[in-house]
This record gives C-alpha cells, sequence and structure tokens, in this order.
C-alpha cells in the first residue's frame, strides 16, 4: 500500500468558495418600475441552446418579480462600477430606487420588458425556464434570447472584452481583471517552421551548390594531386607479364572537397 504523499496544503469545511465570478447587476420589472439586484452566483450552462442562470435567495425583494415576471436582464458591470454595485447588493428596492442612487441609465431591452442598464458595456436578456430549490438559494434557469454591448468596446463588429474592463468578485472583494495572458486554444500554436530545402537527386553533382569561400572547382579538390609517374597505363598483351607499378611517395593530407552522400556511413 503507497503512502500518501505530504503536501503543505490546510483543509477547510465545504464553502462556496468559487472565484473569480462575475458580480453581475440583474434587472427586472419594466420601465415603469424596475429593481436592481446584485447577483455573483451565475454563470453558463449550454452553449446550443444558450442558456444561463442566476441563485438567489427567496426572501430577497426581487425573487418575487422575477417569479411573477418570468425574466431578466444581466447586466455585466466594468471596474469602474465596483461602487455601484456594491450599493445594489446591500440595499433592499423595497426601501430605496438603486438606479437614481447608483445613477443607472433605463434603456429599452430588444426582447423583454425589464429594462438594461446603459451605463453598463454588455447585457444578456434572458426568459426563465425553470426554477430549481437548491436549500440557501432557489436557481433560475433561463434561455439567452438576446445580447446587447456599448458601441465603444466593438471592434469590426466583435465585442472586446479588453475594452469593456468587466469586474471580477473573489468571496467578497472585488477585482478589476488583470492582462490578456492568451486567447482559446494559444497552448497548441506551432511557430512557422523556416521553408524547408529542396531535395536533392543523388548523382547530379552539378546540381549540389558548392560551400561559399571554396574557389577550388569540384575536379580539383576530388582528383589527387599529380604526380610525376602518373601516366595512362596501357591494357598489356595477351600473355605479357604486367609492368612494376612505381613506387608511391608518401603524400601530403587529402585536399577539402566534396564527398558523395553514398560513401559516407549513416551513424545511428
Amino acid at each position: 500500500m503507497t503512502e500518501k504523499r505530504k503536501t503543505e496544503r490546510q483543509s477547510f469545511a465545504p464553502g462556496a468558495l468559487t472565484a473569480p465570478l462575475p458580480p453581475v447587476l440583474v434587472t427586472v420589472g419594466d420601465m415603469d418600475e424596475a429593481n436592481i439586484i446584485t447577483i455573483a452566483w451565475t454563470g453558463i450552462l449550454a452553449t446550443i441552446p444558450p442558456k444561463t442562470y442566476i441563485s438567489v435567495r427567496p426572501t430577497r425583494h426581487s425573487y418575487k418579480m422575477l417569479k411573477e415576471r418570468g425574466e431578466f436582464v444581466i447586466n455585466l458591470p466594468s471596474a469602474s462600477l465596483a461602487k455601484q454595485v456594491d450599493y445594489a447588493g446591500i440595499y433592499t428596492g423595497a426601501k430605496v430606487d438603486k438606479f437614481e442612487k447608483c445613477g443607472f441609465t433605463k434603456v429599452d431591452s430588444k426582447e423583454l420588458e425589464a429594462p438594461t442598464i446603459a451605463e453598463c458595456p454588455i447585457a444578456l436578456e434572458c426568459s426563465i425556464t425553470d426554477i430549481l430549490p437548491m436549500g440557501s438559494h432557489d436557481v433560475f434557469l433561463a434561455d439567452i434570447v438576446s445580447v446587447s454591448c456599448r458601441e465603444d468596446i466593438l471592434e469590426d463588429g466583435r465585442i472586446c472584452y479588453d475594452k469593456a474592463d468587466l469586474l471580477a468578485y473573489a468571496h467578497g472583494e472585488y477585482f478589476a481583471l488583470g492582462e490578456k495572458l492568451g486567447k482559446f486554444g494559444f497552448s497548441t500554436d506551432k511557430q512557422k517552421s523556416a521553408k524547408p530545402e529542396p531535395k536533392r537527386e543523388e548523382g547530379k553533382r552539378g546540381d549540389e551548390k558548392k560551400p561559399e569561400g571554396n574557389k577550388r572547382s569540384e575536379k580539383t579538390a576530388l582528383e589527387k594531386p599529380a604526380h610525376p609517374n602518373d601516366s595512362p597505363k596501357k591494357k598489356p598483351h595477351r600473355g605479357q607479364a604486367n609492368p612494376p607499378m612505381p613506387k608511391a611517395k608518401k603524400r601530403g593530407k587529402r585536399p577539402f572537397g566534396k564527398v558523395e552522400k553514398s560513401s559516407i556511413r549513416r551513424g545511428k
């Protein structure tokens, strides 16, 4: 039986410690009577169809409005709205007009009666499909029926999230998003390799590129130096003994030159 590895970690009791989360401003109601509720328990459930959720305590003022209206808007705030986000999560809409206190502007949503907050860079319009009791919170499942954004964060028809400067939340604290580290799939990107050299056909020495700096021709580089006794040898007649070969003199080092690939033994 293997022993457990000791790690320098501390264990805690179970808790809702997922971070970071988006502290969103959820609007519910209509243009005449609307409320804002700050919620961090939210996220994406599916892409096709696009589905999201929010978790709300039944004791919250907006809970009844959500059940009656069956719709809401998730407004994603920028980091500059951190104080307004915090305020909307502390005070109840039963006593305070949060739009007025926070200085927010109501604008019509495209598909819903619930208003969108003009100051928030991105908004998701949501239609409730199910309500699931989960203990301290009830989960409102919803279809995302429309998405809108401010024109100043668009670039070539695409939402630039770095320009949105979205706010983040981590267990009671607010943060601005940091620098961009990459994009989806960047871990598999490969650097462009150098263009491969064309394959050379063996046996065609004239096509091989000569090394720079070597001015000697291939013939001069590969041939042995001339010897005074070297001369064309005639084939002896039948019955005639081969003439004695002249004694070779000691030669110097072989001149530098190219060597055919076929004469090189490849190592393992």
